[in-house]
């Protein structure tokens, strides 16, 4: 899977050219590019925890920070609305998992392939309950379960224009009660683990 190489120049442009489009994404519903840096954060030390390469860990992590880019096809009022989402209107937002991939289908760098994995699985759930494709426990690639994880937390501790931020311990409780339904246990594990990282990581990036 991850066959290329991903040192040098080249690597820390495309590395800087991915955090400049996926902040284009983060516009789109907030100005927050805190952000996509906390997500790179978190999947780096969860995928630091599991049997994978160091190569593996900082690809994972790179691409982590393009999740979201199908936001860019959503229309501005659905990403800067505060209120309830009507049925059709949950269609267009969940669809930008699937508009994601088809942005970053097609790449030749294994970042860029990653991140198109991601993009479309991080909504999927341990449990099938999630979307697009309502993928169920290893169905979901391991790169997507990484993401949905480091995502949800961040999005549960964050403040958002419409909502205040949990307490870090409280969100850290709330991933524990999800281990084996929402998430992999494994991958719960190693964030609990790993927490004290996981709030060193938020420093000077709140």
């Amino acid at each position: 899977m991850f066959r290329a190489s991903i040192e040098g120049s080249s690597y820390k442009e495309l590395s800087d050219y991915i955090v400049r489009m996926a902040y284009l994404a983060e516009l789109k519903e907030w100005d927050n590019r805190f952000h996509l840096e906390r997500i790179r954060r978190y999947c780096y030390i969860i995928a630091s925890g599991l049997d994978l390469s160091q190569q593996e860990v900082e690809v994972i992590s790179t691409a982590s920070q393009l999740h979201d880019i199908g936001k860019v096809t959503i229309p501005d009022e659905l990403m800067k609305k505060t209120g309830h989402y009507e049925g059709f209107e949950w269609e267009f937002i969940e669809k930008h998992t699937t508009q994601g991939a088809s942005v970053l289908s097609g790449a030749s760098s294994i970042i860029l392939q990653t991140a198109e994995i991601i993009a479309y699985t991080h909504h999927e759930r341990w449990d099938g309950s999630g979307y697009p494709q309502g993928l169920k426990g290893e169905e979901i690639p391991l790169s997507g379960r990484i993401c949905a994880l480091a995502d949800v937390f961040d999005g549960l501790t964050t403040t958002r224009p419409y909502k205040a931020a949990m307490d870090e311990i409280e969100g850290l409780r709330l991933i524990q009660e999800s281990s084996d339904k929402l998430f992999d246990s494994r991958l719960v594990r190693v964030f609990v683990d790993r927490f004290s990282d996981i709030l060193k990581s938020r420093q000077n990036i709140k």
